[in-house]
């Protein structure tokens, strides 16, 4: 038994590195911006896909070269947007510029969420965790189903008649 742990301790240090470091830690992530000093995510929910660019500021917001305010009237749908800076303690201090096509409001907002949290993960990685167990980084994958044949809807039957 001593010398399979013998064998792996060996084995961390042919690699360069002690084998609590290998088993333990995550790798560090880096920074990922662009020559102009941005953050580039791709966010999805049902059909929306929205592109989202990240960068510091004074926290403006523009959705297709509109306010946020004007483009999300629902205050609902404001507050989802704002989400992600909320739980990283960063209100105010990014400016956004998303572009979103497909779906509706709400399916927009929520690819607007995910693409903005994806975007300050990688701009800032130790934020990741935060948005992480927010679940901000998952996407939800739920679409609405397809109308199959021999059907009024996806699932709803024609009525049935005796006569």
């Amino acid at each position: 038994m001593s010398d399979i742990s013998q064998g792996l301790e060996s084995l961390g240090q042919i690699t360069g590195q002690p084998a609590a470091v290998q088993q333990n830690e995550a790798p560090l992530r880096e920074k990922k911006t662009d020559k102009f000093g941005r953050a580039y995510a791709t966010g999805k929910r049902k059909n929306a896909i929205a592109r989202a660019w990240v960068k510091p500021g004074k926290g403006k917001i523009t959705v297709n070269g509109k306010e946020s305010d004007a483009y999300f009237a629902r205050p609902v749908l404001r507050m989802m947007i704002n989400q992600p800076f909320r739980i990283t303690d960063r209100e105010g201090q990014f400016d956004v510029n998303v572009t979103v096509v497909g779906s509706g409001l709400s399916g927009q907002a929520g690819a607007v969420r995910n693409a903005i949290s994806k975007a300050l993960a990688d701009y800032e990685p130790p934020l990741r965790p935060a948005l992480k167990h927010a679940g901000f980084l998952t996407r939800d994958s739920r679409v609405v189903e397809r109308k199959k044949y021999g059907r009024k809807k996806a699932r709803r039957s024609f009525q049935f008649s005796k006569r």
